[in-house]
């Protein structure tokens, strides 16, 4: 149930009860983001468009799956055993950063920078020990293909 739990949330995330509140879970935003074909293409940070990071991507980490959701602006992240993390992405100096606040008071995912992003694969080096992940995009409520889902439970 973990993953598809963490992915059923996001589906479920736009109930539209606003307010500002910080432990409010990411409500995803219908304004779409511009980029209708005329972008340099190119993979890394540095004028990614925020339409590229839009979407659903997967990780594992300690043998626990790590769903990172982005909306617009917004971001969410959900870990099987771990904390419920929102907050936003942005552009700044240059290149894209994503910055969470974790219902359970970590932060070894509360600032990070994309480091690479395309249609399939995101990079995002985390501040502080935990570095560098690699994330698959999640296309319709599916796991990726080859997505390591031994040992993570139901």
């Amino acid at each position: 149930m973990g993953l598809a739990g963490a992915l059923a949330l996001t589906a479920c995330s736009g109930d539209g009860s606003g307010g500002s509140d910080d432990s409010a879970s990411p409500t995803p935003s219908a304004t779409a983001t511009g980029d209708s074909g005329g972008g340099t293409g190119g993979s890394g940070a540095s004028g990614a468009p925020a339409g590229k990071l839009e979407g659903s991507w997967l990780t594992t980490a300690g043998g626990k799956a790590v769903a990172l959701v982005i909306t617009g602006e917004n971001a969410g992240l959900f870990a099987t055993g771990g904390p419920v993390c929102s907050g936003s992405t942005k552009e700044d100096a240059g290149s894209r950063s994503i910055s969470l606040k974790c219902d359970d008071g970590t932060e070894e995912r509360a600032k990070g920078t994309v480091e690479s992003v395309d249609g399939t694969t995101l990079k995002v080096t985390w501040e502080g020990a935990l570095g560098t992940e690699t994330y698959t995009k999640a296309e319709g409520g599916k796991l990726p293909t080859g997505f390591p889902t031994a040992g993570l439970g139901s």
